[in-house]
C-alpha cells in the first residue's frame, strides 16, 4: 500500500470578487507533495485566477492559503516566490535576444541583479547544471542558439528550464502546451512525467488528450467552484462535468 503523501498546498474558503464579480467563490483545494495535478474546466471557471491567488499576483478577500503548512496569501509575490512556489504564465518570459545558455545561466544564478548577471557569463560553475536542465527539456543541442530563433514550444521548453533552475517545490503551469505542434504536445507530456514527483505541479490546460497523458488527478472547476475531482476516466463520467465543460465526448487522448 502507498503510504499518504504529505500536504503541500492547501486552500481554505478561498474568495476573489472582481467588480462584484465573485471569479473563485470559497474554494477548496489541497495538493499533495509530488503530485501532479491538472485544474480544468471552462472558459471563466477561475482556473487561471487561482493561480494568480497561490502565487501572489492577485488577493484574496476571505479565506486561508498555506503552502509547507504555513500561510502565504499576506506575503508579496517575490517572498511567495522564494519560498518555493514557481510560476509559468501562457505567454513565455525569456531573454530573447540572448542564447539558451546565456537564459539558463541567469535562471542557475542565486544573484537576483538580473543586469549584473547579463556580464558574468563563465561558463564556469554553472556549466554542468545548465548543461543537465537544457538535456531535460530537450535544447541540449541548441544551447548557443539566441532564443528568438526558437520554435514557440522549445521557447516554453526553456521558459520552464528557468523555472526549474530555482528548484521551486510547487510549479504553476498556465496552458503550457497552448500553440504547440502536436509532436510538441507530446514531448512536453514526457517532460512533465519525468517531474512528477521530484517537483509538485498544477497544470491548467484545455487539451483534454494532454490531461489524460499526464495528471494523476483532475480537478474540475465551474463558476470559481470546485466541480468534481478524481481521475481522468472518473471526471470524464462524471454527468455534471459533462454538462458544464466537457459534453458527450469525455477527456480524450492525444
Amino acid at each position: 500500500m502507498t503510504p499518504a503523501r504529505e500536504q503541500l498546498l492547501g486552500l481554505k474558503a478561498v474568495t476573489v470578487s472582481f467588480s462584484g464579480f465573485l471569479a473563485v467563490d470559497q474554494l477548496d483545494f489541497e495538493v499533495a507533495s509530488g503530485e501532479l495535478r491538472c485544474l480544468i474546466g471552462p472558459n471563466g471557471a477561475g482556473k487561471s485566477t487561482t493561480l494568480d491567488l497561490i502565487c501572489g499576483k492577485s488577493r484574496i478577500i476571505a479565506g486561508e492559503i498555506a503552502f509547507r503548512g504555513k500561510p502565504v496569501h499576506a506575503l508579496k509575490e517575490f517572498h511567495i516566490a522564494r519560498a518555493g512556489i514557481g510560476r509559468k504564465f501562457q505567454v513565455p518570459s525569456v531573454f530573447r535576444e540572448l542564447t539558451v545558455r546565456e537564459n539558463l545561466e541567469i535562471g542557475c544564478s542565486r544573484d537576483p541583479g538580473v543586469l549584473r548577471n547579463l556580464f558574468r557569463f563563465s561558463g564556469g560553475l554553472d556549466t554542468e547544471r545548465v548543461e543537465r536542465l537544457a538535456l531535460l527539456v530537450g535544447l541540449e543541442d541548441h544551447l548557443d542558439i539566441q532564443a528568438g530563433q526558437l520554435s514557440h514550444g522549445q521557447t516554453q521548453w526553456l521558459e520552464i528550464a528557468l523555472i526549474l533552475a530555482q528548484d521551486p517545490a510547487l510549479i504553476l503551469m498556465d496552458e503550457p502546451t497552448a500553440g504547440m505542434t502536436a509532436h510538441e504536445t507530446n514531448m512536453t507530456a514526457k517532460l512533465f512525467n519525468q517531474l512528477r514527483g521530484k517537483h509538485t505541479l498544477i497544470v491548467v490546460e484545455h487539451d483534454m488528450g494532454f490531461v489524460r497523458d499526464i495528471a494523476e488527478t483532475v480537478s474540475v472547476m465551474h463558476q470559481g467552484k470546485l466541480l468534481a475531482q478524481g481521475t481522468a476516466d472518473e471526471v470524464s463520467d462524471d454527468a455534471r462535468v459533462r454538462e458544464a465543460y466537457l459534453g458527450s465526448g469525455g477527456i480524450g487522448r492525444a
